[in-house]
């Protein structure tokens, strides 16, 4: 089942799966990032232990850059 928050500072689109849960669809130029990764490692341009590392690398910058936007931006709401 697909759900959308509907709001602009909404988390988006997301689905539920059976075991894991509910899974957050990332937006568009991150999937199609994700998707040259992909290629790139399954034509053997990047081994694909290097692209899991610089894939999951990008997730770790994205969720702490994510964290820190939202801690400054309930700061600016404080003001």
């Amino acid at each position: 089942m697909a759900t959308d928050s509907g709001s602009p500072g909404g988390i988006g689109p997301s689905i539920t799966l059976p075991v894991v849960g509910v899974v957050h669809v990332p937006p568009p130029d991150r999937l199609a990032y994700f998707a040259g990764l992909g290629l790139l490692a399954a034509f053997g341009v990047v081994e694909w232990p290097v692209a899991a590392v610089i894939g999951a690398g990008h997730l770790l910058s994205d969720q702490h850059w994510s964290r820190a936007m939202a801690g400054i931006g309930e700061a600016l709401e404080e003001v």
